[in-house]
């Protein structure tokens, strides 16, 4: 994991890991004592999805750009609303309900910043993250979701199974 200053001037971490994700260890790289609101957003894995019994989610990604992608992500975040730090980090491999799959942290002078900022991020991480996500069901049957497909020949494709 990595800290960094942004364009902006705030600090940004940003990356995939294949490690569990711990919020708490994220806030505390993010924030100073000039800060007024601190949040924290966790995504985890649902038991179910579209009416049917969710047994575990694979994340792939492709790593180099996945990384660059997300420090993008958050130095846009932070020009855009004026937040002063951005933490956001990304789970793959397998993980069952309710595993964390997504931690971001976002520090602010005020609550506003720190809201739309956070929003922003998970937003555009939606649209453009290289990373695709393969559901398994209790039934024995899995399905990849869509995903964002970077124009490169070995990024896997969505598709259903």
């Amino acid at each position: 994991m990595t800290v960094e200053r942004g364009a902006a001037g705030g600090v940004i971490v940003a990356d995939v890991t294949e490690e569990p994700l711990n919020g708490a260890d994220l806030l505390g790289l993010v924030g100073r004592e000039s800060d007024g609101a601190v949040l924290l957003f966790e995504g985890r894995v649902r038991d179910h999805n579209h009416g049917r019994s969710v047994s575990c989610l694979h994340y792939e990604a492709y790593h180099g750009m996945a990384d660059r992608v997300l420090r993008d992500i958050a130095g846009e975040a932070l020009s855009r609303t004026g937040a002063s730090a951005i933490g956001v980090r990304h789970r793959v491999g397998s993980l069952e309900p309710p595993t964390v799959s997504l931690v971001v942290a976002v520090a602010a002078p005020h609550r506003r910043p720190a809201y739309d900022a956070s929003t922003y991020v998970i937003e555009e991480l939606k649209k453009r993250l290289p990373l695709w996500k393969r559901e398994e069901y209790a039934d024995g049957t899995s399905r990849w979701l869509g995903g964002h497909s970077p124009s490169t020949p070995d990024a896997p494709a969505a598709v259903d199974e």
